[in-house]
């Protein structure tokens, strides 16, 4: 549809004001019901309804009474309500001539108050040469229905954001002014798309020029993916300008080597075929390391990423913000908590070793016997298994043996490893003293571990134990009968 600013000077501010109630209505309707655009809008008198047919008549909204009476914006509506918040804030003044056409937007230039002339990129998804949203990008993410008006918006943020930040760090781009809806207000690039261009001074320089570029994104952690002859711009003095970036990926993106390689292929075939320009005639100048296949290009994975990496900034695609955020999450409560494993730990043994060798230490309940770090260990009903004991560091190891080479094994956590010196009478009463503030110690211990053991125990009961709850089921009627047996 063709960008008629004229009949913008003639709305007045009811008609903005029902255009952006039906924008509001369609957040959650594709066809928003007459009823909710008077409501929302709030006009006295029945004047939404007359406002409608006016701006139906100037093509800003479209009617459909298929299931019922509702209107939906049209991409001319929606340029006018991101033209008119764009001059309310004083970003340009006038809207000139168009100056480019793409498969997804158009170009137009707007001039300010003071005269200085801007570009005027206006994002229209969903035209006949660019529906394959959901294959070529991912504006969708998760989402199944999409609305062509919202996907044009988040694609206008979305280069905005990027021609910002490439703009602060010193990449030869336009420079992003403002961004409103769908529309990017950026400044106007003097200069002429290198598919036009027929002739070049120094086709060398300009080549490693563009390779360069490529290979410095990537170093900043980001792929053009669209890097060709349409997207980079060239002035009179043969300096390169970059164009075009809401399909931009990070670099950690599971198809990245792919689109670089492919970016690169794109240039390699355009100075072939345009300027005669090959690889083994520019070999010796370009200086880039080699993939092996030939000779002079570039590889991705040579590619070494600096600090402060782009791809983290702006949540490229492949990279978001919200993994980062949760990897950084995570790692700090992996470093907390081994930081308090590691400390009750170390007090634990500072508690424990003095009184019973640790390779002894064992906590028992009923069936199952609990191991000091709260892990739950099965048991018969006999005893532990023959040639087997339980530490604390080693889980179970080997049966721990005497001085004489016999295998011993593992006491109670009330009772103190044999000695042949129990005989003796003089020291009973200090033994049983160190006996009795030993088992205080183990009972507390055996407490913790216990509580500990049974809170990460899971139930043992089966994801279909809920199949032999009826009485009428043909395993209930096995059992019974078992059971009667």
């Amino acid at each position: 549809m063709k960008l008629d600013v004229n009949a913008l000077r003639y709305l007045s501010k009811e008609d903005f004001r029902v255009l952006t109630a039906v924008e509001m209505g369609m957040r959650n309707h594709e066809i928003v019901p007459a009823e909710l655009v008077d409501r929302i809008a709030g006009l006295k008198h029945g004047g939404t309804y007359k406002v409608l047919r006016n701006l139906l008549k100037n093509k800003l909204v479209h009617h459909d009474a298929a299931k019922y009476d509702g209107y939906r914006l049209t991409y001319l509506g929606y340029d006018f309500l991101a033209i008119k918040t764009l001059v309310n804030r004083g970003v340009f003044a006038s809207v000139g001539r168009q100056i480019g056409v793409g498969k997804e937007s158009d170009i137009f230039e707007v001039a300010t108050e003071d005269g200085t002339v801007l570009a005027m990129k206006l994002h229209r998804l969903g035209r006949t040469s660019f529906r394959a949203v959901k294959s070529k990008r991912d504006y969708l993410v998760h989402r199944r229905s999409f609305n062509w008006l919202y996907l044009s918006r988040l694609a206008a943020l979305k280069e905005f954001a990027f021609m910002k930040a490439l703009g602060d760090h010193g990449f030869p781009v336009p420079t992003a002014v403002d961004c409103n809806r769908h529309c990017v207000i950026m400044s106007l690039v003097q200069g002429y798309p290198l598919v036009q261009v027929k002739e070049l001074q120094n086709p060398d320089d300009v080549f490693d020029t563009i390779l360069g570029l490529i290979v410095r994104l990537a170093e900043h952690g980001l792929i053009h993916c669209d890097f060709n002859e349409f997207n980079i711009m060239i002035d009179d003095d043969e300096k390169v300008t970059v164009i075009d970036f809401p399909q931009m990926v990070s670099v950690s993106h599971r198809n990245a080597q792919m689109f670089f390689d492919r970016d690169i292929e794109c240039i390699y075939k355009f100075f072939n075929k345009r300027f005669n320009l090959t690889s083994e005639t520019n070999e010796e100048q370009n200086g880039f390391e080699t993939d092996g296949e030939e000779s002079g290009r570039p590889s991705f994975l040579s590619v070494k990423k600096v600090a402060g990496s782009l791809d983290k900034e702006l949540a490229a695609s492949g990279f978001t913000r919200k993994e980062q955020v949760e990897m950084e999450k995570v790692g700090q409560f992996i470093e907390e908590d081994s930081e308090e494993h590691n400390s009750s730990s170390d007090d634990d043994i500072d508690e424990i070793g003095d009184a019973v060798p640790i390779d002894s230490l064992k906590i028992e309940d009923q069936d199952h016997h609990y191991e000091p770090d709260g892990s739950l260990a099965s048991r018969n009903s006999d005893g532990p298994e023959e040639g087997t004991s339980c530490s604390v560091e080693n889980g179970c190891e080997n049966p721990v043996s005497d001085s004489n080479g016999d295998a011993t094994e593992p006491h109670e956590s009330g009772g103190t490893m044999p000695s042949q010196d129990d005989d003796n009478d003089s020291d009973g009463d200090s033994d049983d003293e160190d006996d009795a503030a030993l088992t205080r110690k183990l009972n507390k211990e055996r407490k913790k571990a216990i509580a500990a053991a049974h809170g990460r125990r899971r139930s043992g009961s089966s994801r279909n134990t809920y199949k032999d709850k009826g009485k009428g089921t043909m395993n209930s009627k096995i059992q019974r009968q078992a059971c009667k047996w």
